[in-house]
């Protein structure tokens, strides 16, 4: 399993789950992406994401104004 790791610091909904979905087709299934993100509703839209596609958030952890979502692909 390989961890990849996007940064998307800065970027405002809906740009961090399309830089997500841009970035599964450089991952392999089974592997892991770590997204760090500062948009306000970046956890509300992942996990909708990752329900809408089957996919599992693993973690969402938050540093200040940054949250960083572990995601199972």
């Amino acid at each position: 399993m390989a961890v990849k790791k996007l940064d998307t610091i800065g970027l405002r909904c809906p740009q961090p789950i399309q830089a997500i979905i841009t970035s599964i087709h450089e991952t392999a299934p089974g592997d892991m992406l770590e997204v760090t993100a500062d948009c306000p509703t970046f956890e509300q839209d992942v996990r909708k994401w990752a329900d809408r596609t089957g996919r599992t958030v693993l973690a969402i952890t938050r540093s200040g104004d940054v949250l960083t979502a572990q995601i199972q692909l």
